[in-house]
């Protein structure tokens, strides 16, 4: 931490009083995948199936913040950490204000995962892990990027020439190359039912 002579300012208005006042829980939905598995299109649809039940919402998706936030960082490995390092951060002072925060980035690395984890509280965190084959990803490949990785147009891209590590045990799994939009929606409502985080 390069920050010196700074102090944690406490509030008054706490999680809590936040989450009560919206009238659902607050966490974090972390949507990870390769480029093109769909993770954009299914936060895109989970929040507009929630907001449509009276939750407080956001989305978080990558090329997004590239734009602003993290437009300042690359693809290699110490800054696709770094990228998800602040979406972390800011995920989690989303978490503080008691919103239902969904995140859409291939966060390849699981001790990156492993570590926006550990920010929040064991229950705040749920990893989305939208499994698609490489073969489904390239068909789909709505960017051109897996076509310009092919021809070494782009280095560093996860799943041709970087790598992505699967998680071990995340909470969901949606197979978007064998489930409908539909379906895969369906599946996250109802484990944020089943698990009590919405009524």
């Amino acid at each position: 931490m390069k920050s010196t002579n700074v102090t944690w300012h406490v509030q008054h208005v706490s999680k809590t009083d936040r989450q009560s006042l919206h009238g659902h829980k607050s966490v974090i939905l972390w949507f990870t995948g390769l480029s093109a598995s769909g993770k954009s299109t299914l936060c895109v649809e989970i929040e507009k199936r929630l907001f449509t039940l009276g939750m407080s919402t956001y989305v978080l998706d990558g090329d997004n913040i590239r734009h602003g936030l993290n437009k300042n960082l690359g693809f290699s490995p110490e800054d696709r950490s770094e990228n998800i390092r602040r979406i972390g951060e800011v995920s989690k002072l989303l978490v503080d204000a008691g919103v239902i925060t969904l995140t859409a980035f291939i966060s390849p690395y699981r001790n990156d995962r492993e570590l926006i984890r550990n920010l929040v509280d064991h229950h705040e965190f749920i990893e989305v892990y939208v499994k698609c084959s490489i073969e489904e990803c390239e068909r789909r490949d709505p960017k051109g990027l897996y076509k310009k990785a092919r021809l070494g147009k782009i280095k560093d891209f996860t799943g041709i020439t970087a790598p992505y590590e699967e998680p071990f045990n995340p909470e969901i799994i949606i197979e978007s190359d064998k489930e409908t939009i539909e379906a895969s929606v369906e599946k996250v409502i109802q484990y944020l039912k089943v698990h009590q985080y919405i009524e």
